[in-house]
Order: structure tokens, then sequence, then C-alpha cells
């Protein structure tokens, strides 16, 4: 902390501060009044949601943080960031004209994104402010098992209205983010939402949830003017804590002389008699002093949770929103912009002119030299390469058995726990459902991660999880929001705490989509992960359809650097695992997503394919999206083909062999990522516009469909979902799939009900015959 008198400390940061100010209210307007967009569509901006945080922010980043230490910033706070950092040089002067321009800096902090170093990227609220709760459990799984990193401080400054958000408090509850000494929540308690100024504070509410789960408090409510008055007229304080706060809100935009008679309006005869001898500037000063504006008071809240080294710490600044502008407390502020005479008002009132309004701080100011003194302080040193980590292409799966993809996925992850390079570096985790996820082999060999070693009270011999720092599984509650926040954080170690990993998660399938807002925020962030749904589909026959997921491959193949991953056979998936974890130690962009079943599958098909095309070559297709499972015998009639995904395999070769009994050849595709698929056949098409030429066929649809032919698609999902291989082939395409809610029964009546069982998909292959002739 930089080292000056206290007041002067203070003075030096208001001024910085002041300066911030202006900045991060420049950036928004500049990007509003002066950029001809020409497509009649605001802009936007948040000066009023600021302007309420620039003062803990200035603390923050010229008083308090060291080089280690990390900070989610509210989203409508990102002006504030940007002026931070160019004030301390980490960000060109261009940049500062181009707020939500193309290749300028982002509405909200992002990690892939902004140019100015982003911790966590925050915009969907709650989830960044959870972001680092989750960030310092990976950190402190990484000091567990790789050596202590340098200590750092997981911040999050967030806005109240976020603490409505659920997923803050089922973070804020789960057993594996307890005990973080090194977590501080800033919470910007301006009191005022999007729509209105809040009509109950909900402290009390809120204070006692933090305390329930084990957080230490701080409340930053008045600033040094009412602590004064409070030591002569201590009703003063009283009288506002129980003023309602849509009343106590209403005073900021009033003028002075209207402001001293509705906050006395009802008041003790004590508190007037205290104002009498105040001007009514003055009072206005007084009765808007907040703690949250103060730098002394924000300083010292910040030590407090310094010093509580046991539990995460959260603390409460009360501040103003629209705080030093014309529009503070206005209940319809939050998107409000200054109009041209206010912000040349301002400027004025700032000591600025149109020539030096973009200018850092003078060097030879004391704000000068604490920015200065700050960007040294707050340089962060190179991060050290990471070693290189050669991941197997293949664990050696074999299964004499059908088995499921559910349980040979737990099987090949057991496999990886013996090698010697992979092991160290894996770590999973699951929302309650490590054992039905078959993680429990996993488990067993490498244990549950906890801060300290645990006693076990029971004994069961197929569940042997030992509890300590040397686990290896990271055990949450039922919340798939935390499982996707602590897989993004999982996957961002190499960054945040020098140390790649290669996390693994598991959840029932039809749960991706509860999670999904976290799935999204986690690999927009940049993060690195393994996924597995499971069980997907109707297959999941008699837990119906609240358990049955139909919708999650179509969002699997939307979401940007996610690779949906679907295969039917163990090799195929002990194949496709060690691709993706391989790419995630090499440090390839991107997330895969494994979407799993639990029908028992005969892998016999599958090893007639490898003896066809020898494992060099299938492995190539298999890790490509689709390989032919199945070759239909040479001859002169009709040719169709059948593509299928997952568990209706089986029911696409049964219809081809009653399709060759009926004279039509019948290929048969197995569709082991349509992800892929369709990124090859985008890439092909996209090229095609963009130069002008036609569009080649994509060599990995090339290699597994026969040309010309038409095509059936058999997937336990949405039919839309494949349905557009037959614009990708040029030829007529029938998709069968699920596409109404499931219900409770037998696997063949659910396939029956929804046209998925063989005699559906050998009319579907006539249909798409028909279709061709005609």
């Amino acid at each position: 902390m930089t080292a000056l008198p206290v007041d002067d400390r203070a003075a030096t940061l208001d001024d910085v501060a002041r300066r911030v100010l202006w900045l991060s209210t420049r950036i928004v307007d500049a990007a509003n009044r002066e950029r001809e967009t020409a497509d009649g569509v605001k802009v936007g901006g948040h000066q009023a949601s600021s302007a309420s945080l620039v003062s803990a922010m200035t603390a923050l980043w010229f008083a308090h943080l060291g080089p280690h230490d990390r900070v989610s910033v509210k989203p409508h706070a990102s002006p504030v960031f940007h002026a931070i950092q160019y004030l301390l040089g980490n960000l060109d002067r261009s940049y500062l004209t181009r707020l939500r321009e193309y290749g300028g800096l982002q509405s909200y902090p992002s990690r892939t994104k902004d140019p100015d170093g982003v911790d966590f990227s925050t915009g969907s609220v709650g989830l960044g402010a959870a972001a680092p709760l989750f960030a310092a459990v990976a950190r402190r799984y990484v000091d567990a098992h790789f050596g202590e990193r340098p200590a750092s401080r997981f911040i999050a400054l967030m806005g109240d209205a976020e603490l409505d958000e659920g997923n803050v408090w089922e973070a804020v509850a789960d057993d594996a983010t307890t005990g973080l000494g090194n977590v501080m929540w800033v919470v910007d308690f301006n009191r005022q939402s999007l729509d209105r100024v809040i009509p109950g504070v909900r402290i009390k509410q809120w204070r006692a949830q933090f305390e329930a789960a084990g957080w230490h408090v701080v409340e930053v409510k008045y600033g040094p003017r009412l602590g004064a008055a409070a030591q002569e007229c201590p009703e003063i304080l009283r009288w506002i804590d129980d003023m309602p706060n849509e009343r106590y809100q209403s005073l900021f935009g009033l003028p002075h002389d209207e402001l001293r008679t509705a906050f006395l309006r009802g008041a003790p005869d004590s508190v007037a008699d205290h104002l009498r001898g105040r001007d009514d500037a003055d009072v206005a000063r007084l009765v808007t002093d907040l703690g949250g504006h103060d730098m002394t008071a924000v300083l010292d809240a910040y030590a407090q949770c310094d010093a509580v080294t046991d539990r995460p710490s959260v603390v409460f600044a009360y501040t103003v929103k629209g705080w030093g502008l014309p529009i503070a407390g206005d209940p319809r502020n939050h998107s409000a912009l200054l109009t041209g005479d206010q912000v040349d008002a301002l400027r004025a009132g700032l000591g600025l002119t149109a020539q030096d309004e973009w200018d850092r701080l003078d060097p030879a100011t004391p704000a000068g030299r604490l920015a200065e003194e700050r960007a040294a302080v707050l340089a962060r040193p190179g991060r050290p390469p990471a070693p290189a980590v050669d991941v197997p292409t293949a664990t050696g799966f074999r299964s004499g058995k059908p088995i499921s993809t559910q349980e040979a996925f737990g099987r090949v992850l057991v496999n990886l726990s013996r090698d010697e390079q992979v092991a160290p570096l894996l770590v999973t985790t699951a929302p309650d459902v490590a054992t039905s996820t078959n993680l429990a082999g996993f488990i067993n060999r490498t244990g549950v991660f906890t801060a300290e070693d645990r006693p076990r009270w029971s004994q069961d011999s197929a569940v042997k999880w030992h509890e300590g720092p040397a686990g290896q599984h990271i055990e949450l509650g039922i919340s798939e929001m935390n499982l996707f926040l602590l897989l993004g954080q999982l996957g961002l170690t190499w960054d945040l705490s020098d140390q790649p990993l290669l996390p693994v998660g598991t959840l029932y399938d039809p749960f991706v989509l509860r999670g999904l807002d976290a799935f999204l925020y986690s690999v927009y962030s940049g993060a690195r992960f393994v996924v597995a749904g499971t069980p997907s589909g109707i297959t999941l026959a008699p837990e119906g359809g609240a358990h049955q997921s139909t919708l999650t491959a179509s969002v699997g193949i939307e979401l940007p650097h996610v690779t949906l991953l679907e295969p039917a056979y163990g090799v195929a998936l002990d194949w496709l695992l060690c691709d993706a974890l391989r790419r995630v130690a090499a440090a390839e962009e991107g997330s895969y997503y494994f979407r799993l079943t639990t029908r028992p599958l005969d892998q016999q098909p599958f090893e007639a394919a490898r003896r066809r095309l020898g494992d060099a070559l299938l492995r190539r297709q298999v890790v490509s999206g689709a390989y032919r499972l199945h070759e239909a015998e040479p001859g002169d009639g009709p040719t169709v083909q059948i593509a299928a995904c997952g568990a209706l395999v089986p029911e696409a070769l049964a219809a081809a062999a009653e399709l060759a009994e009926e004279g039509v050849r019948a290929h048969v595709v197995d569709v082991t990522s349509a992800d892929r698929l369709y990124a090859a056949w985008q890439r092909t098409l996209r090229q095609g516009i963009r130069t002008a030429t036609t569009p080649s066929q994509a060599g990995t649809l090339v290699q597994a469909f026969a040309p010309g032919v038409p095509v059936v698609t058999v997937h336990d999902a949405a039919s839309h979902a494949l349905s557009w291989l037959g614009s990708a082939l040029g030829v007529p395409c029938v998709p069968l799939g699920v596409d109404a809610f499931g219900q409770s029964g037998s696997v063949g009546d659910l396939y029956r009900v929804h046209d998925l069982e063989p005699g559906a998909v050998v009319n579907g292959a006539l249909a798409a015959l028909a279709l061709q002739v005609s």
C-alpha cells in the first residue's frame, strides 16, 4: 500500500478518483455523441452505474492491489476499469473513444476481447461475481498439488442487484467454497436497479445469509461528515436509518434548499436543531455523505477483510448511483446519458479543457506520481512456459461384452489415472452425481479434494473415498451453475494460477440446460475443459420426460468454442476423450462436451470396422466426426445411407439389414461429432462466399458419405440437430428424432412412439429414395 500520511493519501486518491470519474463518463459520452454508426442503434453505456464504483475501484488499484491479485469488475463499470488501466499506462489512448466499437473496448469486461488485461469476463450478472470465488477454489487445489503460488486475493466488484441472482447464493453456500480467506466481494450498494429505486433495503437479510454461510461481513455506510455529525447528534443517523430508501434516494436530485426541507420533514427536533447552523449546500453534502465514496473508510474495510484469513469476506459499500454527476440518485439514471452541456460543465468543474481532457495524470503532481508508482507495483511477471504433456492417443480400452458409453467413459478415466504424465493434471468435479455418472473408479484411485484430511465414518466396498489435500475430485452440491463455474476456473488455471490442469466434469445431461448460462460464460472466458452429460435422451426411458434430454445436442452444436462429441462405442470414446484432453493440454481453444448414454451396445460392429479400415484411418475419421460403420454390399439396387449417433446406432444397423433384404443397399454412418461435421461444412461454405467461388465439399463429409445418395438421420435428440446433412450433401434428407417431451416407458416403447425403431428407419429410407426420384 502506498506509504503516504493518511490525510495526504486520501486527498491524492480523491484527485485520482475525479480523473477516473471524468474519463469513465467521457468514454461513454464520446461513444454516443461523437461516433457516427449509420445504423440508428443507440450505442449505450452506463455513466451512473460506473460513477457509483469510482471510489471503490480507485482505492483498489491505486492503494490496495498487488500484482498477483485478480479482480472481477461489475459489468456496467467497465468504463471505470478502462479509465484506470489507461491512467496506469496499460491501455493506449486511442481506445478511449472506441467503447462498444468493433475492435475496440467491449461493452462489458472480456478476457478474450478487451486489450487491457481483464481477469474475469463479466456481463451476465451474478456469474462474473461468483467467478473469483471459484478461481480461489481452483487456486487452493493448485497450491495443494503443485506447491504454493505467490499469494493472491480474488476480488469481485458487484452490483447490489446481482445478489438477486440465485447462482450467487448457490456459490456462497457450497461446501467447496468455504474457508477461502483470500476472497473479497465488494457490493456496490447504491440501492437502485435498472428499473427503479429499490423499495426496501435488504441489508439485514443479506448480511444474515452471508454470515450463516460463514462469511465475514463489513459495512461501509457513512462518510466522515455524517460520522462527525453523529458525535454531536446521534439521532441524525437513526433518522437516516429509519427513512424508507425511496425517500432517501429522492433527496439526491433536489436543489439544496428543497433537500433541507424534504430531509427534515418529520425529523426529530434534535436533528433540525443540529442542522440549523449549516447552510443548505453543507446540509446537502452532509446528508448524502456515504462511506462508499470515502477513501479512508473504503481502505479500512479492505484492510479488515485482509485481516480475516479463515473465511471469505464481503464489503457492503454504500454508494450513490451517479456519484459526482448531475444525474446522481435519479431513479431513471441507469442508462441515462449526460447532455453535451452537462459534459461541458463537468469538464470545466474538474479544471479540464477540450485540449487536455484525455491526458493522463500530470507526473509532476502527487496523483501522477502515485499512478506511476502503482503501475510499477502492479506490473505482472511473465508467465512461465507450461511443460509439454504427452497425452496418449488411446488408453487401450477393451470390452468383450456390450457396454455403455457412460461406463466406458469411467473406465477410460481410470486408465488415464495410471498415466504418469497425465494423471497429476487430471481433476474431476460433479454436482453430487459422481457415482451415478461413473466417476467412482477414478475417485477410488485418487480421492476427494478437501483442504484438510477428513475421517471416514462409514465403510463402503464400492466407494472408498478418502477426503484430503491429495484428492483429485472436487465434490459439489446439486448446482449445475456451480459445476460450470468451477470447470471454467479450473480450465483457466493456466492463466490465473500459472498451472495448467486437465479438468473433467460430469452431470446428468438434461441439466446441462440448468447450467447453460455458466457453461456459456466459462467458454466465452476462454476456459478449456471436458464435460460429460450422461445419461442423455429418451433412451433413459424409465426416468420420464423430466430426465430425458432432447435439446442438448443442438446446444452442443451451437455453442461457440465447444465441440459436441457423441460416440456409440467404447474404443471410439477412448480415442475422442484422449484427443480432447490432448487439445486441452496443448492449449488449443475450446472445450469438449460428451453426450453419453447408459444403454449397453454390442461392440462387434465397431470391431468389424476396425478390421476393414485399420486403426490409423478409423481413428482419424472418428476424431474428424464420422466414419462408415457399415458398408453396403456391392450391387445395382437403390442406395441409401443412414446417419446415426450414439445410442441409436443399433437401430440404424438393424434397418440396414432389413433394407438389404428388400433389395435396398444401405450404408450406415456413425456420426461421432455432428459438431465437427457441421463446422467442416460451414468452413467450405464461408470460404466460397468470401472468395466468390463455388464451395468445395468438406473432406470429412466426403470420406464418410457416398456422393449423391439420399440420407436418413437417426438421433436421440431433436430431429433438426442432424437435418442439415441433406443440404450439406446435396441430397434428400429424412430426419428422425425426438420432437416432443418424453415419458416413462421401456426403450422399445419410446423408440416406437418417436419413430426411432428399425421399421420406422426403413420407412424413412424409402421416403428419402422416393424424394430423390420425384
